[in-house]
């Protein structure tokens, strides 16, 4: 269970991930590379992952295939996050239950925006 930023922190460090603390109960995850990083919110009773892929396209045909990817993409590949868009950007976001939050479901998820970022964001980029 993580209940506060301290127990979030010691998970991090146990996982082995670079973080920077930016305000009271969000941190920024390092994801690697030229990736950008993952927010993480403590917002009770979920902790909040979210990754601000790019901006999503404003005409219609290319939004259209790009919409559809993303869909496709949340279906065949993701277990524990989903991508989405909010307000003019696509994003990728998961939520963690607090109270019955350990070390391997964030470790899951964690690991689950590296393969999407790693993976998918290019191909993705391609069609913004």
């Amino acid at each position: 269970m993580i209940a506060n930023d301290e127990e979030l922190e010691v998970q991090l460090v146990r996982l082995g991930r670079r973080f920077e603390k930016v305000s009271e109960g969000t941190f920024l995850i390092a994801l690697g590379g030229a990736a950008p990083p993952a927010a993480l919110r403590l917002a009770d009773p979920v902790l909040v992952v979210q990754v601000e892929i790019g901006a999503a396209p404003a005409g219609d045909a290319a939004g259209a295939k790009l919409l559809r990817r993303l869909l496709e993409l949340n279906a065949s590949d993701l277990i524990h996050a989903a991508y989405g868009i909010q307000g003019d950007s696509i994003t990728l976001n998961a939520a963690l239950e607090l109270a019955s939050l350990d070390l391997n479901e964030l470790e899951a998820v964690l690991a689950d925006v590296d393969l999407a970022i790693a993976e998918h964001v290019p191909a993705l980029r391609a069609l913004i």
